[in-house]
This record gives structure tokens, C-alpha cells and sequence, in this order.
């Protein structure tokens, strides 16, 4: 790992993709004129969040990993600016099926790698579970300063996601995100509990983590709060609640080699001792 200068955006859904198209073209340029070297941008990147209903127009969003509009439009981004780019599709894959995948553009503009959402969510406003299924791998994209790992949003939930993203050579971890209110339990407010999930697994992954969230209403008020933090949990960049923001953070590999070698948390594990982590459960 070497220093990098990591930007996340994070803004709201203004109506088409026209207009989706001209906010991110000024805030990865804002991104850029701060020296960012890796961009992030939030779930469904180009979209609406069609999902927080069950209606066969929310299909009309889907489209190839390559050579679509999103992977035409972030690769001109990436390529346009010098810089790594991670992206979200709704994707409709060669067979026929589903996903919900984050996408890495590298400075030339090429599809440099995908990762595809493993945890799917199914709930009221969150209905995701009926346009698309879950993947079973966790891979790790070496951008040459850093090794990213990019699971989305739910994933985010999951303890499980951060370790084997680390333990397949993680260094950062970053989640393209949609997350906001619950229409089934409108008093809910599980922000404070969405970021402290992700900070305690920056800690005992021994990684850097992030997150971009949407902001605005789109059935479900999201509530932004986007940030990066370090391996020992502390918050490096914060954005509001409410508000389009670029935020920005350095990656310190000191920091990250002196938290690991100091505490030995993959030298020490007991993988013999873990098998009940694997088994199904009963709900």
C-alpha cells in the first residue's frame, strides 16, 4: 500500500440521467482539482432507486457491464480526469440474470473489474430481492497504490464481507451505497448503527473503509452521511445528512502496517474454532 488521496460523492437523484450525468461530471471534476486519485461514487450510480417498489419498469434501468451507458459515460469520467473511478450498475449479465455491481474504471477510461452485490435485501421500501440475485465471490482490485475491495450497501451489514475481503488482500474497503429511512418502521433512524457497523469493521479487518450514500427522496428519504474512516475506526471525512458534498481523505499505509503488526488479529485467528459461522440458521 502506498499513500492515496480518496474522494466520495455523494448527491440525490435530480430526475434523468441527463441531468445525473452533468452533477457527476462537476463533482468528479471537484474531486480531481482536490488531487483525488480514486473516486467513489454511490449506488446505482446512473438510476433512480427503482427498487423501493416491485414494478417490471424498474427492469428498463438494467444494462451490460460493458459497453453501456454507464460503462461508456464513467470511462470517458475516469479516463477525462486520470484517475480511478468506482462506479454502481443495475447489470444485466450475458445469461439473462441480475446484479447489483460496483464497477472500477482506471485512468485510461477501460473496465479495469466488478464486484457484484453478495447480500440481497427484501424488505418494505428495500425490494431489492425481486430484480436481482446474489453473487458468492469477494474480489480484490489492485489499483497499484492500493487494493480495493468493493461490496455494496447490505453487504455493508455483514461482518463476514469485510474479513474474507481482508483476508483475500483487502486494504480498503469501500460500499456504493443507498441506504435511508424505513417505510416499515418510520421512527427508525439506523444511521448512527449503519456507520459504527462499518467503523468496527474497519477495525478488526485491519482496513480503511468508506461509503458513498444517496441523499433525497425517492420513496425512501436516504440519509447521505457519507464517509471514509481508518483502520482504528476514526472517522477521517464525514458529509451531511442532506447536502451534495465531495469529501476527501488521504490513505496512510504507516498507519495501516502499525495497526496490523501491532495487533495481530490474522496471526492469532483460531479458523478451527469458527465453524458455527457457516452454519445455516433457523429463523
Amino acid at each position: 500500500m502506498e499513500t492515496i488521496r480518496v474522494a466520495v460523492v455523494q448527491t440525490h437523484w435530480p430526475g434523468d440521467r441527463a441531468a445525473m450525468m452533468d452533477t457527476y461530471r462537476g463533482l468528479v471534476g471537484q474531486a480531481a482539482g482536490c488531487g483525488a486519485e480514486l473516486v467513489c461514487l454511490q449506488e446505482f450510480t446512473l438510476s433512480p432507486y427503482f427498487a423501493s417498489t416491485v414494478d417490471d419498469a424498474g427492469f428498463g434501468w438494467a444494462e451490460p457491464l460493458r459497453d453501456g451507458p454507464s460503462d461508456r459515460f464513467l470511462g470517458e469520467l475516469a479516463m477525462r480526469h486520470g484517475l480511478w473511478l468506482v462506479g454502481s450498475i443495475f447489470e444485466k449479465a450475458p445469461e439473462g440474470r441480475y446484479y447489483d455491481t460496483a464497477t472500477i474504471h482506471d485512468p485510461r477510461g477501460k473496465l479495469a473489474g466488478f464486484t457484484r452485490k453478495v447480500h440481497i435485501p427484501g424488505g418494505e421500501g428495500y425490494r431489492e430481492a425481486s430484480y436481482f440475485g446474489g453473487a458468492d465471490e469477494y474480489p480484490v482490485h489492485d489499483l497499484g497504490k492500493v487494493k480495493l475491495s468493493a461490496p455494496t450497501c447490505y453487504d455493508q451489514w455483514f461482518p463476514e464481507v469485510s474479513r474474507v475481503c481482508a483476508l483475500n488482500g483487502a486494504e480498503f474497503i469501500f460500499y456504493p451505497t443507498a441506504i435511508g429511512s424505513e417505510p416499515g418502521e418510520p421512527g427508525m433512524d439506523s444511521r448512527d448503527a449503519w456507520r459504527t457497523a462499518m467503523c468496527g469493521q474497519a477495525v478488526t479487518s485491519q482496513v480503511y473503509v468508506a461509503a458513498a450514500n444517496r441523499t433525497g427522496e425517492e420513496a425512501v428519504t436516504f440519509y447521505g452521511s457519507s464517509f471514509i474512516c481508518d483502520p482504528m475506526g476514526r472517522i477521517l471525512a464525514q458529509a451531511s445528512r442532506d447536502q451534495t458534498e465531495v469529501i476527501v481523505a488521504d490513505l496512510d499505509p504507516d498507519l495501516f502496517h502499525s495497526w496490523r503488526s501491532t495487533f495481530g488479529f490474522y496471526r492469532r485467528r483460531r479458523p478451527d474454532t469458527y465453524g458455527r459461522i457457516v452454519e445455516p440458521v433457523q429463523n
